[in-house]
């Protein structure tokens, strides 16, 4: 297979990752990373040494990329899509979305789960209160935003609504959504996406494994 997407099927980047990748019918390979075998771990950190998934080989054109919003752009290009729109203006409006959903909910989100996973006497309330405010402020943004649209750059799904899908399925597991329709029914629409149900329905044998 000349398409591998190292990564875990836990993983909400991954779950971003592989949005895109069935968005696009891409064949692929998952290589499982399981960073608890010490083997696996050195192989992984050897091929991206800042050691965070997922990463995808291209072998076919000896091609290793990180980061899930540039394994899209790549993916997106090679297999003609339409996850980032033709028009610079469309194009750009999705750049901002995917970004904003990774560093405006994504990344606080995150928090909760490194929290949990300190040793004991080692936690950081002020940093979870402060994560789950700002999370509350992107709740309001994108209730907002989404009153008069299907997705979040529009009428199409695109790399935009990749970003958000694990972003907001896992939030809503730590901060829930409240009295904010608009929000509750653009997540109903996500889980419902055959691309990103299909990547869900992965996830749930390991779902006992999220830290709570």
């Amino acid at each position: 297979m000349s398409l591998v997407l190292h990564g875990h099927p836990l993983s909400s980047y991954c779950h971003k990752a592989l949005t895109a990748l069935y968005e696009l019918d891409a064949p692929f390979e998952l290589a499982f990373l399981n960073l608890g075998d010490a083997q696996a771990r050195d192989a992984f950190y050897a091929l991206w040494p800042v050691g965070k998934m997922p990463v995808l080989e291209d072998k076919a054109a000896g091609v290793t990329l990180p980061e899930a919003s540039i394994i899209i752009e790549y993916l997106n290009d090679r297999f003609g899509g339409s996850l980032i729109p033709k028009d610079k203006d469309k194009a750009l409006e999705v750049r901002l979305q995917d970004r904003f959903f990774d560093l405006h909910v994504h990344q606080h989100m995150q928090v909760f789960a490194a929290v949990l996973l300190r040793p004991p006497g080692q936690g950081d309330p002020y940093g979870v209160a402060e994560a789950a405010a700002k999370l509350e402020v992107a709740y309001d943004m994108i209730d907002r935003r989404m009153a008069d649209r299907e997705w979040a750059a529009g009428d199409a799904f695109s790399m935009a609504d990749c970003a958000a899908a694990p972003a907001l399925f896992y939030a809503e597991g730590r901060v829930p959504f409240g009295q904010r329709p608009n929000l509750i029914a653009y997540l109903q629409r996500l889980k419902g996406r055959p691309s990103y149900a299909r990547a869900l329905k992965e996830a749930e044998p390991y779902f006992h494994l999220v830290p709570r």
